[in-house]
């Protein structure tokens, strides 16, 4: 017979039960699920699939599961320590019940109760008595303390390394349909495509659940994953239209001359490098000073408006110069 091993990948049903009350606690069987009263609308049952050791079921029942048969049957204790823990007296807290009135509840034994600590902490609790104006709540889980008996039967041990894959996903996402997810597995690197069936999960479900199967597919051995989508792109903000980094060039001639902003006065144009720096130009006539200059405007951005400023100033600086040269010619005639 196949003994199971740490690492393997296996399917199992089980159900777990209060060793000293017979009480079901969970199960992979709707049918007592609906009978113990634990059914959940909506819940997921039937074989369930694991990675040995990996921590997908309680401590003491996975360490159990190690040198079983595939096939067999058996019943596993699992004590308090490596079940739900030892039940802790300092998880018992007394509050009045003026604290639970102002909030608008009217506690009663047995009520379960959710407290939101000082460090932004949900607590869950079950209310132990209601007294003297005193509240009793009971923090400890419910099956701390306890002994546990699972019922396990050990259905196969998976072989193929995509069916492993595939295992690990209806583990971590069982709405998603594993045969459309394409898969492609190597010695030590595995790649899995969810593109097929990205419109039918919720983009937060792919995220979480990428996340996860990351940690349970390098427990079993792969080295390196990769899936697309990835996490970074799932997670990357849609781009928005005309947004930031578009940029639109129109070339209408080509400039050979340095590329310059242009200030208008009144008496003709300076022009400035776009270092800041003056360009030396003919020596015009002046009546009066010049009107202050406009601060010059950031050129980023706008290559457009770069390339027609260029084009007609070009012009109006031949003008002025051939206007101040027929100012020189007069002077120097009187």
């Amino acid at each position: 017979m196949v003994k199971v091993q740490k690492g393997d990948v296996i399917r199992l049903r089980y159900t777990g039960r209060v060793k000293e009350t017979g009480e079901v606690f969970d199960t992979t069987s709707e049918e007592i699920a609906k009978e113990a009263g634990i059914y959940k609308e909506g819940g997921i049952y039937g074989p369930v699939p694991i990675a040995v050791g990996a921590g997908h079921v309680l401590k003491g029942l996975d360490e159990e599961l190690e040198g079983l048969e595939v096939g067999g049957k058996y019943e596993i204790i699992v004590p308090p320590e490596k079940g739900f823990g030892k039940r802790d007296p300092r998880l018992i807290k007394t509050f009045t019940l003026g604290q639970f009135r102002r909030e608008g509840l009217y506690p009663f034994p047995g009520m379960d109760v959710e407290i939101d600590t000082h460090e932004g902490r949900k607590l869950r609790g079950r209310v132990l008595s209601v007294s003297s104006g005193r509240v009793r709540v009971d923090f400890n889980h419910p099956l701390a303390g306890k002994r546990l008996l699972y019922e396990v039967e050990i259905l196969e041990k998976v072989e193929d390394p995509i069916e492993k894959v595939k295992a690990l996903i209806e583990l971590r996402m069982p709405k998603v349909d594993g045969d459309k997810v394409i898969i492609e597995v190597g010695e030590k690197d595995v790649k899995i495509d969810f593109t097929p069936v990205q419109e039918d999960v919720d983009k937060n479900t792919l995220v979480l659940g990428e996340l996860i199967l990351e940690s349970d597919l390098k427990f079993i051995g792969y080295e390196k994953t990769e899936f697309k989508p990835s996490v970074d792109e799932l997670l990357k903000p849609p781009a928005e239209e005309g947004g930031e980094g578009e940029e639109v060039i129109e070339v209408e001639e080509e400039v050979s001359e340095p590329l310059v902003e242009k200030a208008e006065t009144e008496e003709g144009i300076e022009e400035k490098t776009a270092e800041g720096e003056a360009e030396p130009e003919e020596e015009k006539p002046s009546e009066e000073a010049p009107k202050e200059k406009p601060k010059r405007r950031s050129t980023k951005g706008r290559k457009t408006r770069r390339a027609t400023t260029r084009k007609t100033t070009s012009k109006k600086k031949t003008k002025a110069a051939e206007e101040a040269a027929e100012a020189k010619e007069e002077k120097d005639g009187e």
